[in-house]
């Protein structure tokens, strides 16, 4: 997953992150830590981003 590439390619911060898709601050930094998550999870992060799920999640 490449969700910290994307998100600091963006300028956006993980508490940015937060208020944009809900999820929280510890949740996203495991999914950063770990590379993985809920796909409702996903959905969102990659809404908030504006990216599609298949660039959030490959490799």
């Amino acid at each position: 997953m490449k969700l910290k590439e994307i998100r600091t390619e963006k300028g956006i911060s993980v508490p940015q992150l937060v208020e944009m898709t809900g999820i929280s601050r510890r949740t996203i930094q495991e999914i950063e830590k770990r590379g993985d998550c809920l796909v409702s999870n996903a959905k969102k992060l990659a809404q908030a981003l504006e990216v599609t799920l298949d660039e959030l999640c490959t490799d």
